[in-house]
């Protein structure tokens, strides 16, 4: 059993960042974004119905007590939904939530000691390195030819193969800790090519990062890594080192790629300036925030910030996005401060773990303190960037934060050393819960493709009315299903659903 699921982890891993990175150059006929977003759902149902019959098998009814605080999340994800049912498409998102938060949480229960733990930190920090290496590498490949073209504006092409580039930015967010933990784990931490691989990898994605300024990025990332070290102390160190060497390795890369080699082969060369205002951000802050106080603490529904009238001048007269750039906010605004507050109960709860975790004897947690400091620090700039936008529900971003939460989970879960022996009871309750957690996936899946259909159904009519261009949401064009105002034909009073 320990073998099968640490294969499948290998797999899953390796199929997200592949997908993540590389989508632009599949042949997908529905699009990069919706085939992530597809891909992610799928991921988050197996997963789901999966690991709870997994273990439900393994330690019987008291699985409950472990998993009891991402199933309140969980569960409060659907309740809540519960007065807005007859809304269209009212239970797709409040799904996508529900399976993501008990999913990463579950999946991260399933290894039991710090043998397993470890396997799967490698697993992922090695396909970390090795995908982000390839899209690294093809991103020098885009840089020649832009030359070559007398491109001055670097940052038109790269990063390349997101529509926007804030979805790179959040996946960076995630990725680049784990960059420099590559270095100093696994069979491979010997070997000195490795090490070199994982510094031009890592000073790659730095790179990126500059030529893109990603403010986000580098303000979670800061975030991150202070966190890192003040609550995991001087096992953090190795890491940090690592670390701070590649980031000097990526201002190293910046200079020569975007100073000193465009200066001499081109004839005008423009860098990106980082911008310090609020880009927008201020009026969609604000009506999130007059939004979560109209239906003070539960909300105004699923979707509710794409269905609902506008309450602030702000923003009506402000571009439309499909979210407020902020995760929390938007949580606010739909499901309420109700639900802030129960994700704040698995916030705690995962708190109380960790310092559990840190609070070992050093000697015994060595093994797993250096990658612990780099989950801390990945997990830390995500929810940091989180905040100032939105991007974090893109599928992308979902998906390698899900891969790298059920890691997370692990390390800070105590050490299961003993199992309940499988009898008669666990089999049926494993069973059980296996065909309904399967039942609720199955018509969620269904509801998301209707989605789907719908939405393109849409898209067509939306571009050639609206102005707004394709904010993203659940899909890559996201404003949908839109106020009622917005979704008449040419005053005919046909809608476009």
């Amino acid at each position: 059993m320990v073998k099968a699921s640490t294969f499948l982890f290998s797999l899953t891993s390796a199929a997200v960042f592949f997908v993540v990175l590389f989508a632009d150059l599949l042949p997908l006929p529905a699009g990069g974004y919706a085939v992530q977003r597809f891909l992610q759902v799928g991921l988050l149902a197996v997963a789901c119905a999966s690991a709870a019959a997994m273990l439900m098998r393994r330690k019987g009814i008291g699985v409950v007590k472990q998993l009891w605080p991402s199933l309140l999340v969980a569960s409060s994800f659907i309740i809540l939904a519960v007065p807005f049912g007859n809304s269209p498409f009212a239970w797709v998102e409040p799904g996508l939530y529900a399976a993501f938060f008990f999913g990463f949480v579950a999946i991260g229960s399933i290894p039991g000691t710090d043998d397993e733990k470890r396997q799967w930190v490698v697993i992922l920090v090695y396909s970390a390195v090795f995908f982000g290496g390839l899209y690294g590498a093809a991103t020098l490949m885009v840089y020649f030819f832009a030359l070559s073209d007398q491109v001055s504006r670097l940052d038109a092409f790269i990063p390349w193969g997101f529509v926007n580039i804030r979805y790179w930015g959040h996946i960076a967010t995630w990725s680049i800790p784990l960059m420099a933990l590559a270095a100093l784990v696994g069979p491979l931490s010997d070997q000195r090519m490795w090490r070199f691989l994982c510094g031009v990898t890592g000073a790659l994605w730095w790179w990126i990062v500059f030529v893109s300024t990603a403010r986000g990025t580098t303000l979670g990332l800061a975030f991150g890594v202070v966190v890192a070290f003040i609550c995991v102390g001087r096992p953090a160190l190795p890491w940090l080192k690592t670390f701070f060497r590649y980031l000097a390795f990526g201002v190293c890369a910046w200079l020569i790629l975007s100073i000193i080699v465009p200066n001499l082969v081109l004839d005008e060369m423009t860098v990106r300036s980082v911008y310090t205002g609020s880009d927008g951000r201020l009026p969609l802050f604000s009506e999130a925030w007059r939004m979560s106080l109209q239906n003070f603490p539960l909300g105004m529904g699923p979707q509710a910030w794409i269905t609902h009238e506008t309450l602030t001048e702000e923003y009506l007269k402000s571009k439309k996005y499909g979210h407020p750039h902020n995760m929390y906010l938007m949580w606010a605004a739909e499901y309420g401060w109700l639900m802030v507050c129960i994700l704040l109960v698995l916030v705690v709860h995962a708190i109380r773990l960790f310092f559990g975790r840190i609070s070992l004897n050093r000697d015994e947690l060595n093994g797993n303190g250096t990658a612990m400091a780099a989950f801390t620090a990945s997990v830390s700039a995500a929810l940091f960037h989180a905040g100032v936008s939105s991007v974090f529900i893109a599928p992308g971003s979902m998906l390698v934060g899900f891969m790298v939460l059920c890691v997370f989970w692990s390390l800070i879960s105590p050490n299961e050393f003993t199992f309940t022996k499988s009898g008669s009871d666990t089999k049926f309750a494993a069973s059980t819960a296996f065909i309904l957690i399967g039942f609720l996936a199955f018509m969620w899946l269904r509801e998301v493709v209707i989605y789907y259909e719908a939405m393109v159904e849409d898209r067509n009519y939306y571009f050639e009315t609206q102005p707004y261009g394709t904010p993203p949401r659940f899909w890559h064009y996201g404003l949908f299903p839109r106020p009622p105002s917005q979704m008449i034909r040419d005053g005919s009073g046909s809608s476009s659903d």
